[in-house]
């Protein structure tokens, strides 16, 4: 895949506003033996070209002001809700040096596993794409993922995966990714939550508001007499 780029001078936050306007995207070259450079691509074929699967995962060639260049893409940004690339950064890559990509996978074969078809399964995936290291000219486009052999309560892991000749993962320690696993629906199934009943409280006597007396009415028993009032001769 292609990508044609001109070199620019103007940096800083307003010389990208207007280069955003006139339908280009600020960008930065770097690595390899060259010095970092700012670039500028048009706006509409990187963004059609970034749909693409195999933009993200393959060695690009760039032009670049008439000259050519192995590339790859590492970074880009979008606009926070709208289909417009803000910034895209891609890095120089050398035939004989090893280079560290994530590819994608893909996965085939779940609806004839033995999983999936006897043991009604739910077959999940994981991770979707695997760090790898490997020469710029052995990189895979993606990496398959069988699972029409998977049986109930298996489990793929990233060691498990047939890589191209030359491709090898990059992992960490003795780490190893499940990439994707085989559960039940039983083991899937969340417990249902009952609320508890809420206990009856009974109200202590005492706490119990008394009752008002009608105007005119008789003070109760073992109240004390009002002052004004009739007394007993």
């Amino acid at each position: 895949m292609k990508v044609v780029a001109n070199k620019r001078d103007a940096q800083g936050t307003s010389a990208s506003r207007r280069l955003r306007h006139s339908g280009k995207v600020p960008g930065v070259l770097y690595g390899g033996s060259g010095a970092a450079q700012a670039i500028e691509v048009e706006h509409n074929p990187l963004f059609h070209a970034l749909r693409k699967e195999k933009f993200h995962a393959s060695i690009l060639d760039m032009e670049l002001d008439g000259t050519s260049e192995r590339v790859l893409l590492r970074d880009f940004q979008m606009h926070p809700y709208r289909p417009v690339v803000l910034h895209v950064d891609f890095q120089r890559v050398s035939e004989n040096q090893k280079i560290h990509m994530r590819v994608p996978l893909h996965f085939v074969g779940q609806e004839d596993s033995p999983a999936f078809k006897l043991g009604g399964g739910l077959i999940s995936h994981i991770m979707s794409e695997v760090d790898v290291a490997c020469l710029p000219k052995d990189l895979p486009e993606f990496i398959e993922v069988d699972l029409s052999e998977l049986q109930a309560h298996q489990t793929v892991r990233v060691l498990d995966l047939k890589l191209p000749a030359g491709v090898s993962p990059v992992l960490r320690g003795k780490e190893n990714p499940v990439v994707a696993s085989v559960s039940t629906h039983g083991e899937q199934a969340e417990e249902e939550v009952v609320a508890a009943p809420v206990a009856a409280v009974e109200v202590p006597a005492t706490a119990q508001k008394a009752p008002v007396a009608a105007p005119g009415a008789a003070p109760a028993k073992g109240g004390k007499e009002e002052k004004g009032g009739d007394k007993k001769k």
